[in-house]
């Protein structure tokens, strides 16, 4: 991923943020015809060890579980948000209108062998894993005890594990760090005038790098 040093977000506790935020994962790996990728929701193993581990299920159905070289690395990629961003945004507009339209996005590339998991009860640890990250703050979970065990364990069957230990990850913000403050400060305003989610969580992207910038000059 071509990733200018300005854009460049190698802090720990920030990628797996992202990660934990925007499960939905395109994983990219090598197959019977050529390169595949596969939208899969996966789940970062809680720790702060040295090998970050990410853990997730296909259906048997999927070839990707057969055909991923077990010692090749695979491409997972997570999306977090994205935002068009307008040059009429931009403080100096008025000044010298030498400004253009972007994209303002943040994304996580993790790289690491696919490890196949068959095993039913391996399975159902991560299911139970997964469902309760993406269950927690609801005011009624949903749990996998829920549902009929006779129900589960059959879909169970139906499905095989994946476990990719992350032997390296990068992550790329490009959210307005190489505008002036002045330029990062309207950005923001005019995201938050927007009154969509999206919008509001780009703008929350937008300010930390602010108060980034800010320490940064102070330093």
């Amino acid at each position: 991923m071509y990733c200018p040093e300005p854009f460049a977000e190698n802090r720990p506790e920030i990628l797996r943020a992202l990660i934990q935020r925007y499960p939905l994962a395109t994983l990219v790996s090598m197959g019977g015809n050529g390169l595949e990728a596969n939208p899969i929701p996966l789940y970062l193993v809680p720790g702060e060890g040295p090998q970050p581990v990410l853990q997730g299920h296909v259906a048997r159905a999927n070839p990707l579980w057969r055909e991923a070289p077990p010692d090749d690395e695979v491409l997972v990629i997570f999306q977090g948000p994205q935002h068009y961003i307008s040059p009429s945004w931009y403080a100096t507009k008025v000044e010298t209108g030498k400004v253009v339209p972007t994209w303002n996005y943040a994304v996580v590339h993790a790289y690491g062998p696919l490890q196949v998991r068959d095993d039913p009860d391996w399975v159902r640890q991560q299911i139970v894993a997964l469902t309760a990250q993406q269950e927690n703050g609801f005011t009624l979970p949903w749990q996998v005890d829920d549902a009929p065990q006779d129900f589960t364990e059959r879909l169970i069957r139906q499905v095989v594990g994946i476990e990719i230990p992350i032997s390296r990850w990068m992550g790329k913000w490009k959210v307005s760090q190489n505008q002036p403050l002045g330029n990062r400060d309207s950005v923001i305003a005019h995201l938050e005038q927007q009154n969509r989610p999206d919008s509001e969580t780009m703008a929350e992207y937008v300010l930390a790098t602010r108060r980034k910038g800010k320490e940064d000059h102070s330093e």
